[in-house]
């Protein structure tokens, strides 16, 4: 596995080789054997924490080795990295706090119809986790990011697929992580890392797998979805796909505030060059003055956007590719082209085409699709119900987005709550007045939505994303000496715990 400069296309350094289906083998087994060591959750925490400090500690070798593979920059690495640790220890405090686990205890009661047993319920660790490093963010969701965190947190072992356009950056992610496991007394082998594609098949299909995250392309994930699907023992798969990311602008937003939403806009859909998986990608934009003066002031943002280094150049060839098929299209014109920029860049740009085009089947149906890359779809409509011809043809997003003006904020009854209600079924998160790229890592955040944005409901952003690698069990009946300490009446752990059915008041 080779390091390569997107500036440039050359190879830098040879960083790893393609793990054999034998060496998948062996360390997936490793992690196996070494779950056990997970089990206490203080220990957990523990190793979340020295992870974060770790890396911080590898800071500037973390940037300078991302930089060079990505070409997203320090300022940009440099935040993310923090991002990265700040997850890995709000997972820690999750770890600590324990409600994660669900406690339920319900005593026996011959008074209920049927009678109650005496059950007690919690969460356990499904096992090995695989996870598949993401392109566009080759920490927050690569070998340290969200999935590794939440799976150790859970208490499962992880085996990371890396991308092959961050190798070297997954090697030295991955060192600090082994080394704070090592440091808090756990063996190194709880984290793996395996590079090549092969060896990403094998993962998915090896019986002790226990569960899959991945970022990447839908036709990527659909084919480890479902050979997850297809193995003797499914597992469950958590993907995220792609997202068009939909934003509706009310006539009245853009009347009020059109160069403030167009300018805002080209910031959202440039940012990163174009590589967020929360890119706004299609917009629908009123017809006549008020929309005229938000595609101005988008097209003279857009103007001023440097052109920019992708991740690399398949993905370039495919942006130009892209852009240059929707280009051709009927009724659709490019107030700012985008495509090549020269030989290793591309240049910013976005498209407009009467909405009405995209009511109903035809090939301006592409449109509709994912463009990865700086490039957005702005629709203009002519009335509210092209509005909604258009949203009810749409896929699953991540987010959904609407502009609206200050008086349409007062209420549920008018357009504005009309159009939260359309919005919501579409995605994950609905945002109002805001924009979609960056996703705050806080506890309501919920980072999936319907497919193909995600191939189940759970979030991979957030404290539930601890919920993926988690599996209840109830004990019935069970002598107190024999159930685990969780579950004791005592509450040995001090854990927040529901009794019959009612949140336990501690303290």
């Amino acid at each position: 596995m080779w390091s390569v400069d997107p500036r440039t296309g050359k190879q830098r350094e040879q960083v790893a080789v393609e793990a054999t289906a034998e060496e998948v083998d062996r360390v997936v087994r490793a992690a196996h054997a070494a779950r056990g060591s997970l089990a206490d959750r203080t220990v957990r925490a523990a190793l979340l924490r020295t992870a974060a400090d770790l890396l911080d500690e590898a800071r500037d070798q973390l940037v300078e080795a991302a930089d060079a593979e990505t070409a997203l920059g320090p300022a940009r690495l440099t935040g993310e990295l923090a991002r990265t640790t700040y997850q890995l220890r709000a997972f820690a405090t999750i770890v600590d706090e324990g409600a994660f686990l669900d406690v339920r205890i319900d005593h026996a009661d011959a008074t209920q119809t049927p009678p109650w047993p005496d059950l007690r319920r919690y969460k356990l660790p499904l096992g090995v986790v695989a996870v598949y490093a993401a392109s566009n963010f080759p920490l927050a969701f690569s070998v340290p990011g969200g999935d590794t965190a939440s799976a150790l947190a859970a208490g499962c072992p992880v085996v990371v697929k890396a991308h092959p356009d961050h190798p070297a950056t997954s090697e030295v992610a991955a060192s600090a992580l082994r080394r704070a496991a090592e440091r808090v007394g756990v063996p190194a082998e709880v984290i793996a890392v395996v590079h090549g594609f092969d060896a990403g098949i094998e993962l998915v299909k090896h019986p002790l797998i226990a569960a899959a995250g991945f970022t990447g392309s839908v036709r990527g994930g659909r084919a480890l979805h479902d050979a997850a699907a297809s193995r003797p023992v499914p597992i469950p798969f958590h993907g995220e796909l792609g997202s068009l990311n939909p934003v509706v602008v009310t006539e009245a937003a853009a009347a009020e505030r059109g160069d403030q939403i167009g300018a805002g806009l080209a910031g959202s859909m440039t940012l990163g060059v174009g590589q967020f998986c929360t890119k706004p990608g299609f917009v629908l934009a009123p017809a006549g003055p008020a929309g005229d003066g938000l595609v101005k002031s988008l097209t003279d943002a857009v103007s001023n956007t440097d052109a920019g280094v992708l991740l690399d150049h398949r993905m370039r060839d495919n942006f130009v590719a892209g852009v240059k098929e929707r280009a051709e299209l009927a009724d659709v014109e490019a107030p700012v082209t985008p495509g090549s920029g020269g030989e290793h860049t591309v240049s910013a740009g976005f498209l407009t085409v009467p909405a009405r085009r995209l009511a109903e089947d035809g090939p301006h149906d592409v449109l509709l699709e994912e463009c990865f890359g700086p490039v957005t779809v702005v629709a203009r409509y002519e009335s509210d119900e092209e509005i909604s011809a258009v949203l009810g043809r749409l896929p699953g997003n991540l987010t959904a987005t609407v502009q609206i003006s200050a008086a349409e904020g007062e209420g549920t009854e008018g357009r504005a709550g009309a159009l939260i209600a359309e919005l919501t079924p579409l995605a994950g998160r609905v945002l109002v007045n805001g924009w979609p790229t960056g996703v705050a890592v806080a506890p309501a955040q919920h980072h999936g939505g319907p497919y193909p944005a995600t191939t189940s409901t759970s979030t991979s952003v957030g404290g539930t994303a601890i919920e993926r690698w988690l599996r209840p069990v109830a004990y019935q009946d069970t002598p107190a000496a024999l159930l685990p300490p969780e579950l004791r009446d005592e509450n040995p752990l001090e854990l927040p715990r529901r009794i019959n059915g009612v949140r336990e008041q501690r303290g």
